[in-house]
């Protein structure tokens, strides 16, 4: 298959050749059978062979519990390293640099944006304003979608009118709806972006696209005061600067003192999971906000008919470039909005679609397969190191906190009572619990660290609320099991089901909203 072919694939029904869209179908049916095996393995086998059974839980969960620790100790050198980053003067570090001018680097930020309000979208650019990189090196974009009406459109030039004159250009982009080919939704809205800016702006200015980078930034991502200055420091000093992303850390801290105790839970253990991932550079892929060199953007094409853009495109980009591309990661943090909606069950359902629009990332399981097959040049243990980090992820996600929590006493539940009197039997639930309360450790350091992260509270609370409020984001780690398995396990379950089964997601807007 050609290259464009198979670059441009969202599902298996793009495919017009029946063999392989048979073999892409098999592709999407694993995630959802590895894992659904997993656990009806662990069921049956419980009933028929519960030692077995006993042996595989106990290994597991020394397993997970050595993970806890190698991540706790990544999660811990992420965060130093992060704060040793927001620290420093990264203008100053860009006077440093030799042969190369910073000045001549210019930043393209994508906003796209749905049904936001005013306040929201505002919000996000005065952050641009109060950086310190210079302003007439910054094009501004505000992507409004047509199908979200025309008093969006209309909110949007009366931003225009407001922010204009701030940086050297502002554009407002109106995507159209319906184009052929194409998934509503964020992906799609960036990308029409991507062309605007580069028809309108970039190419009649002529700047060099090798002297641009575009950061793709939801439409509640803040920027703190030296981003740009730190992403143009990474772009300039890398050996090879353009066959790569940049990614910075996310944090949900925007609205983090009016957020739900479990909101806050999910969003703080998605932020240290990214630092633990930038420790891993080599498995790092870009996520949320991010940036990429223009030349990439535009020559490896946005990716508009996918739900997870935000990997995609490093995917495309990997393929496209046989393997020569990678993420960078930056240890500089972004901040966005934990998940919060007008009442408690609604933020509940919220976060629950969140998480599985997040969790069909799964898709790209497929993706990688067939692309890896289609492309030969990429060498063989670069393929089988990146499909088993992502094949892993996803499994431990769907299944992990299921297996620890849930389903560690079945082989004592159903296996009988010749499998009852045994040592195994009697020893199993104090192991399994000696292991995990071992294992709470790294939910310590979670915990502590996560008081570490956050932004001051708002004065206009009272100091013994202050107090109180700071008390609860420590103890709201108790919750973290139950987390796990709501907002864990069964979203990404769900998402594996519903890609094995062929009943394909389509793009779900997080509801934003400020208390």
């Amino acid at each position: 298959m050609d290259k464009k072919e198979y670059l441009d694939i969202s599902k298996a029904s793009d495919i017009k050749n029946l063999r392989e869209r048979s073999l892409y179908r098999l592709f999407e049916m694993t995630p959802g059978i590895i894992s659904l095996g997993t656990l009806f393995g662990v069921l049956v086998f419980s009933w028929l062979l519960p030692s077995w059974v006993a042996i595989f839980i106990i290994c597991f969960c020394f397993y997970y519990l050595f993970r806890i620790f190698y991540f706790s100790l990544h999660q811990l050198v992420g965060y130093f390293r992060v704060k040793n980053n927001m620290k420093k003067d990264w203008l100053k570090e860009l006077k440093k640099i030799k042969n190369k001018n910073w000045k001549d680097i210019y930043h393209v930020v994508i906003f796209p944006a749905y049904k936001e309000t005013e306040e929201i979208i505002e919000e996000s650019i005065e952050t641009l304003i109060k950086s310190d990189y210079p302003k007439e090196r910054m094009i501004v974009v505000l992507a409004v979608e047509e199908r979200a009406g025309q008093i969006f459109e209309k909110q949007a030039k009366v931003i225009a009118g407001k922010y204009s004159d701030k940086f050297y250009k502002f554009l407002i982009t109106v995507h159209p709806a319906g184009i052929k080919g194409e998934l509503a939704g964020k992906g799609s809205n960036t990308a029409f972006a991507g062309k605007e800016v580069k028809e309108k702006i970039i190419d009649k200015l002529k700047i060099p696209y090798e002297n641009i980078l575009i950061s793709t930034f939801d439409i509640d991502t803040k920027v703190f005061p030296q981003y740009f200055a730190c992403l143009t420091w990474y772009y300039l000093t890398e050996k090879d600067p353009v066959n790569a992303s940049y990614q910075p850390i996310p944090v949900y801290n925007n609205n983090i003192w009016s957020a739900n105790a479990f909101s806050r839970v999910v969003s703080t253990s998605n932020t240290f999971w990214q630092m633990i991932q930038q420790e891993r550079s080599e498995k790092l892929t870009t996520y949320s906000s991010h940036s990429t060199p223009a030349k990439v953007f535009f020559e490896v094409g946005y990716p508009s008919n996918v739900v997870s853009d935000d990997s995609r495109i490093f995917w495309r980009a990997y393929l496209y470039y046989d393997g020569k591309y990678r993420v960078i990661p930056m240890y500089y943090l972004v901040s966005m909005d934990a998940v919060q909606a007008k009442n408690l069950w609604r933020t509940i359902l919220n976060q629950y679609k969140q998480q599985k629009r997040w969790a069909w990332g799964c898709a790209e399981i497929p993706y990688m397969m067939f692309g890896f097959l289609n492309n030969k040049k990429i060498s063989i243990w670069h393929k089988i190191g990146h499909l088993y980090t992502i094949i892993d992820g996803f499994w431990s996600w769907a299944t992990a906190a299921l297996l620890l929590f849930l389903l560690g006493w079945l082989p004592i539940l159903l296996g009988g009572q010749k499998f009852n009197f045994t040592v195994l039997s009697f020893n199993l639930p104090i192991l399994t619990s000696q292991i995990m309360t071992v294992s709470m450790a790294g939910m310590f350091v979670s915990a502590i660290l996560s008081t570490m992260l956050l932004p001051p509270v708002p004065r206009d609370i009272k100091w013994y609320l202050r107090w109180l409020k700071k008390s609860t984001v420590f103890l709201q780690w108790i919750f973290l099991p139950v987390t796990l398995i709501l907002f864990g396990s069964f979203p990404a379950l769900d998402a594996q089901i519903h890609l094995m089964v062929g009943r394909y997601m389509g793009f779900w807007v997080t509801e934003k909203v400020r208390k």
